[in-house]
């Protein structure tokens, strides 16, 4: 039997298990496949959709519709399963789908907690099945200017830098609880392991190894309305500030992964930065057409902004003059997912391997053991009594 991986192969079938927000923008980034121009890169097409909600599955256009997600597994039509669930259901449905022979595109976490990420990458290396995780934002063009920026340039020794996923979406007080507030459906390091894939996926494919771990994490809401009328407690972290110590090009510099659900002001913004004594790099999705590097001789050091086009791993029909926005870089993670399953990715920019998944998972349970072994050492600070006592 012909391998469907192989390059040239077409239409690869997809199935996709979870209906909600992620789920569609993976089927509209397939529909919008004829705008990816690349000469032999197969092109995927919807073949069913499974969801617990039947109410869900009526957006969809697909040949195939299930509630049960083994039905969806089981077709000889789909050869790669897309899966956004909540993370407690990853180890399971992913195991499924590879038990299954399916290739898989995963959602991070990529298992509940380190133990599941483990598990599920065993199961990788038993069927040898193609699995990548899920993490749009490197492929905005302007990150990916970034990145090449810093593969080819000397920004003398690093000094610091900063990789950031800001949010607002909690800030209301009044919004009901749901599965990513909660331990058992969303995992102990909570904001960590929704949000910070995302900001370990540049880090990591650059190089950065973390060698020390300084954590803050909060707590800023210990409840929320349940929907039902009652209050139900979160107990997951809302934000996780990990200052980590990096080893990089035979340099050690302090670098932070922030992730915030609770950053007033804050939609849905991605950010990074890497300063050296020679130069450096500053973007952000807030700005997704302006590429800041850091330079010059001295004493004239500075700043300089540059507009960066629509193009980014993947070729397109849209002119390079127009700014992207976040359903662009779905799409250019999509392409380069099957590019890298039909091998014609090259040395081209990827998406998040298992065992970069795995990589992240060591480093929120860093931040937790840290976190937890700081609280146990520390004391309250003496009210300030005025000067009155001895």
């Amino acid at each position: 039997m012909n391998d469907p991986r192989k390059a040239g192969a077409s239409l690869p079938g997809i199935g996709i298990i979870g209906g909600g927000l992620m789920g569609r923008e993976a089927a509209i980034a397939i529909a919008r496949w004829p705008a990816l121009l690349e000469t032999g890169l197969p092109r995927p097409r919807l073949v069913a959709v499974a969801d617990v909600n039947p109410a869900v599955l009526d957006w969809y256009e697909a040949p195939h519709k299930f509630i049960d997600y083994q039905q969806l597994v089981a077709l000889d039509e789909v050869d790669v399963v897309y899966v956004a669930v909540p993370h407690h259901l990853h180890e399971k449905i992913y195991c499924d789908v590879l038990d299954a022979g399916k290739d898989l595109f995963a959602e991070k976490p990529f298992g509940i907690d380190a133990v599941a990420c483990r598990r599920i990458l065993k199961k990788v290396k038993e069927t040898g099945r193609f699995v990548r995780c899920s993490s749009e934002f490197p492929f905005y063009p302007v990150v990916q200017q970034a990145y090449d920026y810093l593969l080819a340039t000397n920004i003398g020794i690093p000094i610091e830098g900063r990789c950031a996923f800001l949010h607002s979406s909690d800030l209301d007080p009044a919004k009901p609880i749901n599965w990513k507030r909660q331990v058992a459906t969303c995992g102990e390091v909570g904001v960590m392991g929704d949000l910070g894939l995302h900001v370990c996926h540049l880090p990591f494919r650059l190089g950065f190894k973390s060698r020390t771990v300084f954590a803050k994490l909060q707590k800023i809401y210990y409840e929320r309305p349940d929907g039902h009328g009652g209050i139900a407690a979160c107990d997951t972290w809302d934000n996780a500030t990990i200052h980590s110590e990096i080893e990089w090009k035979d340099s050690v510099f302090p670098f932070a992964f922030e992730m915030k659900r609770i950053a007033p002001g804050e939609m849905n913004t991605w950010e990074f930065e890497l300063i050296g004594t020679e130069g450096g790099v500053r973007v952000s999705t807030k700005h997704p057409k302006t590429l800041s590097i850091f330079g010059g001789s001295r004493p004239y050091q500075g700043w300089t902004q540059i507009d960066v086009g629509s193009q980014s791993v993947i070729k397109t029909i849209t002119g390079p003059i127009f700014e992207t926005g976040f359903s662009d870089a779905i799409l250019q993670m999509w392409g380069a997912y099957i590019a890298e399953r039909a091998g014609t990715l090259g040395g081209r920019f990827g998406c998040a391997s298992p065992e970069e998944a795995l990589r992240s998972h060591r480093l929120f349970h860093a931040a937790l053991d840290q976190a937890a072994l700081r609280a146990l050492r520390m004391r309250p600070v003496p009210k300030d009594d005025g000067g009155a006592g001895a």
